[in-house]
């Protein structure tokens, strides 16, 4: 029988052979407030089952104790056969998540002096750098947004060198991944805008672009002549105190295939902050939010250590705890597998460093089974493989260096529904969780029960 187990965790859930292994094995010592291997006896177990759990849910911890965990404890044929471990990350991130570059990192947002209710040239030659033709016709560049800009204008570098703008040249903006440009300015000798510095100016219709907006700008000469344009460690960038940042695909945030031409610089943009007075608000209260943050830090740790002592079923990893670290988190996890999925290259899911435009097979968030060697594998070089965005398409990466052998099974469901001997099932609340496992027990489906 295989429906012993229904995994109804609406947090990643995996099954893993042997997960000592994985997380390095006995004899390695604590390195923390919180203690990464609890003392559980070593024996041989048939299965072990690895709950990815963020730190703070401990209501879905405890929905998980009470409904399939509670009854595979109790099965008397189970319970010595399998071991039921949380994953947790052993370290909270430090910085407030209103202090973040984004909800699923732990990077701070760096803001520091910015300059608010005036207008701000995003590009600048330096004075004693020439203007010459290059070959090249189309030149992009990429940029995040990491608070709330608008941008007036758009622009390009010409030197007319007193003869007026002689050139024909198109500017447009696009948000990351998509088609249609959002606006765009022309440039002509009867259309040329206006002339600030070493740069010509035209205005565009204005839109908010939201923290996080990640965009590329692209201007495109319609000449015989190429542009002029630079190489981006030449060009002056004013990120106005860090409100945005200018990015290359060598960094990893953008893979080759969405930068049209060549990257470079061969205009400018001029933009204001928006919301000046609530981000002076939030940079002058930063200091108290760190304060209490830390502070809550501490009385989480120690939620978790009476958590773990009371329960003995949490295992302890040594990263800090977001979603871009759970990779890190335990590699491992994989069901039915994914083919040919596109990878993301902005949101939650943003890829910031595989190339490819899909990924190899994956199994999705919701669970996945592993052998024991597999497992030993991942544990032998857990060092030297690299993380991905996600656990569920790391996990597919390395997997393609390996080749296993996959076996798919239509009941490890990748999306919220209730299909009867359903294995798993991923995004449910812990009321949701707790009112199924009632559905089960009363008729033995949790997706439907006719009354008696």
């Amino acid at each position: 029988m295989r429906n012993w187990l229904v995994l109804l965790c609406p947090c990643a859930v995996g099954v893993a052979l042997h997960l000592w292994l994985l997380l390095g094995g006995p004899g390695r010592l604590p390195a923390g407030p919180l203690p990464f291997f609890p003392q559980w006896e070593l024996k041989h177990y048939d299965v072990i089952v690895g709950v990815l759990s963020a730190r703070h849910n401990h209501e879905l911890r405890n929905v998980i104790r009470n409904t399939w965990f509670k009854h595979l404890k109790q099965h008397p044929a189970l319970s010595p056969r399998v071991l039921v471990k949380f994953i947790i990350g052993a370290h909270g991130c430090g910085v407030p998540v209103e202090d973040r570059e984004d909800p699923y990192s732990c990077k701070l947002l760096n803001i520091t002096n910015p300059v608010l209710n005036q207008e701000i040239e995003a590009f600048s030659l330096p004075e004693d750098t020439p203007s010459v033709l290059s070959e090249d016709h189309i030149v992009s560049v990429n940029f995040r947004v990491l608070y709330p800009i608008v941008i007036t204008s758009l622009g390009v570098f010409y030197d007319a060198d007193g003869v007026g703008f002689q050139r024909n040249i198109t500017v447009k903006l696009y948000q990351a991944e998509q088609e249609e440009a959002l606006f765009s300015a022309r440039f002509s000798p009867p259309s040329c805008g206006v002339q600030v510095n070493r740069l010509w100016y035209k205005p565009v219709e204005q839109f908010i672009l939201p923290e996080s907006f990640e965009g590329t700008i692209v201007w495109e000469s319609q000449d015989l002549q190429g542009l002029v344009s630079r190489n981006l460690h030449k060009v002056i960038v004013n990120d106005g105190g860090g409100v945005l940042r200018v990015s290359t695909t060598g960094e990893g945030s953008w893979s080759h295939e969405f930068t049209d031409g060549v990257e470079g610089i061969a205009g400018g943009f001029i933009y204001t902050i928006q919301e000046g007075d609530a981000l002076l608000e939030s940079l002058h209260t930063r200091p108290e939010r760190f304060v209490n943050h830390l502070k809550n830090l501490e009385e989480e740790d120690a939620l978790l250590k009476e958590e773990s002592s009371a329960y003995d079923d949490i295992v302890f990893v040594d990263v800090v705890d977001t979603y871009r670290n759970v990779p890190a988190k335990l590699l491992n996890f994989y069901r039915c597998f994914r083919l040919n999925w596109a990878v993301d290259r902005t949101g939650k899911w943003q890829e910031l460093e595989y190339p490819s435009p899909a990924y190899p097979a994956f199994a999705c968030g919701s669970g996945y089974v592993i052998s024991k060697d597999i497992v030993q594998w991942l544990a032998s070089n857990s060092e030297r493989l690299k993380t991905y965005q996600g656990e569920d398409v790391s996990m597919g990466i390395w997997m393609a260096a390996i080749g296993p052998k996959r076996y798919q099974d239509s009941l490890w469901l990748c999306e919220k529904t209730c299909e009867t001997g359903m294995l798993s099932s991923p995004q449910y609340s812990t009321q949701e969780l707790t009112e199924l496992w009632k559905v089960k027990e009363l008729c033995g489906d949790p997706c439907r029960c006719e009354e008696r």
